[in-house]
């Protein structure tokens, strides 16, 4: 420690740490949907809002508190997200009924604000040359931790009670948040001004009503009044939103800072993006989930999927998450050297040869696993490029709400990419089986997440002018004064 700050390894290590602990908590639920509508007496669709009300909160919440980071300070609001998200996971643990663990539930989403945060902090702390490497594993984290939570839930609700997945979750948000208060320092960049409130209202009623229209449009009808009616209020609130960010003093969101070049495209490449690997995650279990005790008659019309059972198919995530631990990194190290635009684009190549991969190569457990680790290289790539381009583009006060509004973007995109997979199956079933997923399904929606990631790589390459780029990259060495 130098002048009562704590040394950036330390910091990093505990925003890990956070990181883990939201990664965990969104995914882990996911497995033990069945048995959450079992044990709690529900429906399909409103054991669906456990896993659905997590993401509308952690929408609306990740831009507004990245921008209350920068206002008050990033430390102090990331120790607040934290022990909301804890009050969350311990009334989840607790919860007596749907609605109780729906409302629980909710408030965790705060805890999607660990990330803007945390980008914002490694800005203002880190030495210049280790920003890239430190956002590119804490970008990691995001998927490492998603892929161990479906594994840790799987073998949690196979040998425990569910309450389980909330009381682990308590105990590593618990431990995180004491040691953010304890050794990260508090940002010594802040941008004092008012709360806009407007902008803030807007911005929330579009994310939430476009949401629920991607969430409920498979069981409304894609088609129906309500979906469409919910569809048209979140483009009014969209326009609304921009209108009034363009005409108040002092904005949530600066519209001029969202329409900037490495912004947009990068915050259009995290959409595609999501849509290509939470599609290819859903699907995945699905796939090798698909049983084989069936009836004789519907046997041999079953010719995919190895019958895995809950805890097994967390397992074939695993090379994804193991492969994205040293993604992030390298993606920081090589984007020093040629261009973080260059990581991006490749790593969403390797996510489209993935999907393309398991569209074509499916039949045997290898091929599965061979795929999921080079989708990892790819998302690891992608997700760390994405955060430190957008926190190089924008000034310091603005890195919170830039960086929450891209986790926004993806977020959005990977709703989208797993409605979209969820319509595919549903479209193209096996006859007199009772609805079991025909195989086309599978390979269509994976094809479909290869195109989307492929044209993700090409607008990629677009996010900055090539010249520009070598412009700021020799204004950055004249200032630095190094090579």
């Amino acid at each position: 420690m130098a002048g009562g700050r704590q040394h950036y390894n330390v910091t990093l290590a505990i925003l890990t740490l956070a990181g883990i602990a939201y990664a965990l908590q969104q995914t882990m639920v996911i497995p033990a949907l069945p048995t959450l509508q079992r044990d709690l007496h529900t429906t399909t669709t409103w054991v669906t809002w456990v896993l659905t009300v997590f993401l509308l909160v952690a929408s609306v919440a990740t831009p507004i508190l990245g921008k209350l980071g920068d206002q008050y300070g990033k430390e102090r609001i990331l120790v607040i997200a934290l022990l909301i998200f804890l009050a969350g996971s311990i009334g989840a643990a607790l919860a007596w009924n749907i609605w109780s663990l729906i409302a629980w539930r909710a408030l965790q989403g705060a805890g999607a604000a660990v990330f803007p945060l945390s980008y914002g902090i490694i800005r203002d702390e880190f030495p210049r040359e280790k920003v890239g490497v430190a956002i590119g594993l804490i970008s990691a984290v995001f998927g490492i931790g998603g892929g161990f939570g479906i594994v840790l839930s799987g073998l949690i609700v196979d040998h425990l009670s569910w309450r389980w997945l909330f009381i682990v979750g308590a105990v590593n948000i618990a431990a995180a948040a004491v040691l953010v208060h304890k050794f990260v320092p508090e940002s010594p960049i802040k941008t004092p001004s008012r709360v806009d409130f407007v902008g803030a209202t807007l911005l929330s009623g579009g994310l939430i009503c476009l949401l629920v229209a991607l969430t409920e449009g498979e069981s409304w009808g894609w088609t129906s009044g309500l979906t469409l009616a919910l569809a048209a209020l979140a483009l009014a609130f969209f326009v609304a939103w921009a209108l009034a960010e363009l005409h108040v003093p002092e904005p949530m969101v600066d519209m001029r800072m969202m329409a900037m070049r490495p912004v947009l495209f990068t915050n259009l490449t995290a959409l595609v993006a999501g849509f290509a690997m939470f599609g290819t995650f859903v699907l995945v279990p699905n796939f090798v989930e698909t049983p084989h005790d069936l009836p004789l008659r519907v046997q041999r019309l079953v010719d995919y999927g190895f019958d895995a059972s809950a805890t097994k198919a967390g397992l074939y995530l695993l090379p994804s998450s193991i492969t994205l631990l040293f993604a992030g990194p390298v993606a920081g190290l090589i984007g020093r050297r040629t261009g973080l635009k260059w990581p991006l684009s490749a790593g969403l190549l390797l996510v489209a040869l993935a999907a393309a991969s398991l569209a074509t190569w499916h039949d045997q457990s290898w091929q599965i696993l061979l795929a999921m680790a080079v989708l990892g290289i790819g998302v690891g790539f992608a997700f760390a490029a994405m955060a430190t381009l957008i926190t190089e583009a924008v000034r310091p006060s603005e890195t919170g709400v830039a960086t929450g509004m891209n986790t926004v973007m993806r977020t959005v995109g990977g709703v989208i990419g797993g409605q979209v997979g969820a319509a595919l199956l549903v479209a193209h079933t096996i006859p007199r089986t009772g609805g079991v997923p025909s195989v086309v399904g599978f390979e269509i929606a994976f094809a479909i997440g290869a195109v989307a990631a492929f044209a993700g790589a090409t607008l990629a390459v677009f996010v900055t002018p090539p010249r520009l780029r070598r412009r700021e990259r020799l204004e950055l060495t004249e200032v630095l004064g190094g090579p």
